[in-house]
């Protein structure tokens, strides 16, 4: 994941340095007043964001099925732990139930006053 991260990171960068430099050279309008980086970071922006999505596909890819890898995993351990935590549960049940007795407490057991 951090891969794909920094090699967007890149891509977003490469088009700042493009887009600055058309600014620079006039080829781009300037933004008004102080915005003109504002305005070269949109449209970086703008422009590296089909970009990543064309250029990384591989990549982005390969993040997504390490990340279903590592959910598919905790969600196999945590359905391990439940099984084990129900299984020690139902033991200790098992031996603090008097033996014959179904779990059910009748009217056997009621007192009289």
């Amino acid at each position: 994941m951090l891969r794909y991260t920094l090699m967007r990171f890149g891509v977003f960068a490469g088009c700042f340095v493009v887009v600055w430099a058309l600014v620079y050279s006039g080829a781009l309008p300037k933004g008004l007043g102080d915005s003109n980086y504002l305005w070269v970071i949109l449209l970086a922006l703008l422009l590296s964001a089909p970009l990543s999505f064309v250029l990384l596909r591989g990549v982005r890819d390969d993040a997504s099925r390490k990340i279903v890898e590592r959910v598919d995993r905790a969600k196999a351990n945590l359905q391990a732990n439940q099984e084990s935590e129900d299984a020690a549960d139902d033991a200790a049940r098992a031996v603090t139930e008097p033996s014959g007795t179904s779990g059910t407490s009748g009217s056997g057991g009621a007192r009289t006053v």
